[in-house]
């Protein structure tokens, strides 16, 4: 098959998804290797900001996908007549840091470091779909862990959590806490 219907091809299933297709589904039905893939994705999302497209080619950890380009979600959410979510308040983005930071963890492990209650917090989080249940602790009383999902990677612009800011002044000595404000303020 030839480079050009490759990237034909994958334009064409990445655009009827509609949502993030995995590796191995799009090397399936494209029939290539994961090189080709990446080189052929990489290909693609190059062309789209050269040409500065109205879309551009997303990777989310091992998932494709086709958007809008950023700069234009004004015009789209006028001629979708959608609205634009509403930011997160300092305590959801408090608890969206510890869970992409130290995933998976406990609603009580939230707690533990915030020091207040946040079942509130979690339960809009998860209404918003920036984290999900991912199973349950294995000791009594089985509380449910919490992780990020993939729409809190497309939320903040990354593909995957290796690209999180790294925390330059984690503590040597393991008995000072790290504050969630200082967390907070290393923008996620």
């Amino acid at each position: 098959m030839e480079y050009n219907e490759i990237e034909c091809k994958l334009e064409a299933v990445l655009f009827a998804s509609g949502e993030s297709v995995s590796e191995d589904k799009l090397c399936a039905v494209l029939g290539i290797d994961k090189v080709t893939l990446g080189e052929t994705a990489q290909a693609l999302a190059d062309y789209y900001d050269y040409n500065r497209r109205g879309i551009k080619l997303i990777k989310l950890d091992n998932r494709y996908q086709l958007c809008s380009r950023g700069e234009y979600g004004r015009e789209v959410r006028n001629a979708l007549e959608t609205r634009r979510r509403p930011t997160l308040t300092p305590s959801a983005l408090e608890v969206l840091a510890i869970i992409a930071y130290k995933q998976p963890v406990t609603k009580a492990y939230i707690e533990q470091i915030r020091g207040v209650d946040s079942d509130y917090t979690v339960g809009s989080l998860i209404d918003k779909m920036l984290i999900e249940p991912c199973g349950r602790l294995d000791v009594p009383g089985r509380p449910i862990l919490y992780r990020t999902t993939e729409n809190f990677l497309r939320s903040f612009g990354i593909s995957s959590l290796d690209m999180l800011p790294q925390l330059t002044h984690m503590l040597e000595n393991e008995s000072e806490q790290l504050t969630i404000q200082e967390l907070v303020s290393e923008e996620i």
